[in-house]
């Protein structure tokens, strides 16, 4: 659809095709070997180029599909297909992506988490809540496959009712009353890893342990361990299908999950899973490129609010982890303070976020000391 509308609104320059393969495929005949030029990466943009070379406006939109043109990329009167399902006119997408689209991490520390989750197949994002764990994990995922490919990612969120039937495989009835067993989320992402093994694949689960995350996984529990991801080391899965063979993970399937460690009704992770994944802590990040973010944001405030926005944050946060009852993993995180698009005015936009947001989370933490929650909210709305 989009590339018929493009072609639509400006016939001048795109090109009546509709198919992303054909594109690539007549991209990669032309370029370099018949232009002498390399290709750019933008498919439409080489397309473009390849008008100019072989007939310059207004001369005749050139047909790829009628001769001579067609002898050049096309096999037997064939489309040449590419083994790519993902569209090569997106992006590329690296470390300095992620610090472009917002994150408030050091270059270093995402790097480190990515060279880990490349050594290890499986890393958990955890932290308190608001440190922006969802967020982040769609984007270290992007990194590590270098290309932005929403295709390429599944999402999915355990609770305390998933299963192994919901997750992996299980039964499922059919409209004429039997049943029929229905691949999960992990089963068709890895299938699709397989078929494209070129290509990297990613799982996020979020709330990874909000439910039972052994009994969900099942024997993907043993398979998910990177020195497991062998033809010989396939084990049995719990439903199989008639003459089913022995099933292994593809080693181009990566999986993230995230844990918010302030929630006290979670099911605790137990050491083999533990084993299988390296966890990383995500804390509030009210740094300089926080500050820089708001002063975006902001940008007739005074750069000595935020400063000071920043230090009660920071006051509330030590007294939060000084709390025994609490500890480190309630704090609030940056998320709660980070506006996504410029706002007017920062104190209004400050206090609201303190009273909808923050002081309700205080008052779980606190419920039966009230005074506390009062002071603590007195001394972030103070006037700057």
């Amino acid at each position: 659809m989009r590339a018929s509308l493009t072609y639509l609104g400006h016939p001048e320059y795109f090109f009546p095709l509709v198919g992303v393969n054909d594109k690539r495929a007549i991209v990669q005949a032309f370029f370099p070997d018949e232009t002498g030029q390399p290709a750019s990466g933008d498919l439409d943009v080489d397309l473009f180029r390849l008008r100019e070379w072989i007939s310059p406006p207004p001369g005749p939109m050139p047909n790829f599909y009628y001769e001579p043109l067609a002898d050049y990329w096309m096999d037997d009167g064939d489309e040449v297909l590419d083994d790519e399902p993902v569209d090569a006119e997106q992006e590329t997408y690296s470390v300095e992506s992620i610090l472009e689209d917002g994150a408030f991490h050091s270059p270093d520390e995402l790097r480190g988490i990515i060279d880990r989750w490349r050594a290890t197949k499986n890393i958990v994002l955890q932290g308190p809540p608001g440190t922006g764990k969802t967020w982040l994990a769609r984007r270290l995922a992007y990194a590590l496959m270098g290309v932005k490919d929403p295709d390429a990612i599944r999402a999915v969120q355990f609770h305390p009712g998933t299963s192994y039937e919901d997750f992996v495989r299980g039964w499922r009835p059919k409209g004429d009353g039997t049943l029929e067993l229905v691949d999960g989320p992990l089963l068709q992402h890895a299938k699709l890893a397989r078929e494209y093994p070129d290509l990297d694949f990613v799982l996020v689960i979020e709330e990874f342990n909000r439910g039972n995350p052994a009994q969900a996984l099942g024997e993907m529990l043993t398979l998910l361990e990177r020195t497991k991801r062998t033809e010989s080391e396939a084990l049995e899965l719990t439903y199989k299908h008639d003459a089913e063979e022995r099933f292994n993970l593809p080693e181009n399937l990566y999986v993230i999950g995230t844990m918010n460690t302030a929630d006290r009704s979670l099911a605790l992770v137990d050491f083999a899973l533990r084993r299988r994944f390296a966890f990383f802590e995500l804390d509030p990040q009210f740094n300089d490129a926080w500050k820089k973010h708001l002063s975006d944001k902001f940008r007739t405030e005074s750069p000595a609010h935020i400063d000071e926005i920043a230090r009660r944050i920071a006051a509330m946060n030590d007294q939060i982890a000084a709390d025994p009852s609490l500890g480190t993993s309630f704090r609030i995180g940056h998320s709660y303070f980070t506006p996504e698009t410029e706002v007017s005015e920062l104190d209004p936009w400050y206090r609201a976020v303190v009273e909808t947001s923050v002081a309700p989370q205080l008052r779980e933490y606190w419920h039966d000391r009230p005074e506390t929650v009062d002071l603590i909210v007195e001394q972030l709305l103070a006037e700057l």
